[in-house]
């Protein structure tokens, strides 16, 4: 095959997180990878080895996503996971769909005890919702609604999840544009994800000194001073 058709029909498998771009444009825009479309109970996940979707699992509570729900390629977070982004848009979409978005917003949230940024976004291709350019644009009753289902959605699971007041379009972009460098200090620059090293325990070796033994010479000395004596 020619350069020119691989170019076109790629035979290698591309990975979602690793071989997609996060757009040219970031943060003003960025690519988003969508794995849950508006609408589902379905928490569908990327399987990070395979780069496959795998069920997650279905919500225990009788909530659904609110909007598409998805990632960020080429992003990393602290919890080791690319950053999630919500896509608000007037149309579902299948899952895996890759889809340009701006940033207008972030949820920032305490999921489990760890810190979990949920970046809110529009589509941009999308005229029902493109003239958003920050949350204060969205309709109060949509962004009440967005801050309700992370409050509920794992209500039924025992899990602990505290939400804060949703920040703008300022704060979305300044978290968009760290997970963007975190990922290419990290799989770029680096050599994969840091992980803390347990020190391991200083043992101090105690070994008794052999006692130096005389020579027979100053033996054969001593003796001699003492017939002396």
């Amino acid at each position: 095959m020619s350069k020119e058709k691989d170019s076109i029909y790629p035979t290698k498998v591309v990975h979602p997180w690793h071989g997609v771009s996060h757009g040219d444009n970031i943060p003003e825009e960025f690519n988003a990878i969508i794995e849950i479309p508006k609408g589902s109970k379905l928490k569908y996940e990327l399987d990070k080895k395979t780069g496959l979707l795998k069920v997650d699992r279905i919500l225990y509570s009788s909530v659904v996503y609110p909007h598409s729900y998805g990632f960020i390629p080429q992003s990393f977070c602290e919890d080791g996971d690319p950053i999630d982004v919500l896509v608000i848009m007037s149309e579902t979409v299948v899952p895996m769909s890759l889809i340009k978005c701006r940033p207008i917003g972030v949820m920032q949230m305490i999921d489990d005890g760890k810190r979990d940024d949920k970046i809110i976004s529009v589509c941009v291709d999308d005229p029902a919702v493109n003239t958003y350019n920050d949350i204060s644009d969205l309709p109060t009753h949509t962004l009440r609604e967005i801050r309700k289902f992370f409050n509920d959605y794992k209500d039924l699971e025992n899990k602990t999840v505290k939400t804060f007041d949703p920040q703008g379009s300022i704060k979305a972009k300044q978290i968009v544009e760290k997970s963007v460098r975190l990922y290419k200090e990290i799989f770029i620059d680096g050599n994969g994800p840091k992980t803390k090293k347990k020190k391991k325990k200083e043992t101090v070796k105690t070994t008794k000194k052999p006692l130096k033994k005389k020579s027979s010479k100053k033996i054969k000395k001593n003796k001699k001073k003492t017939k002396k004596n």
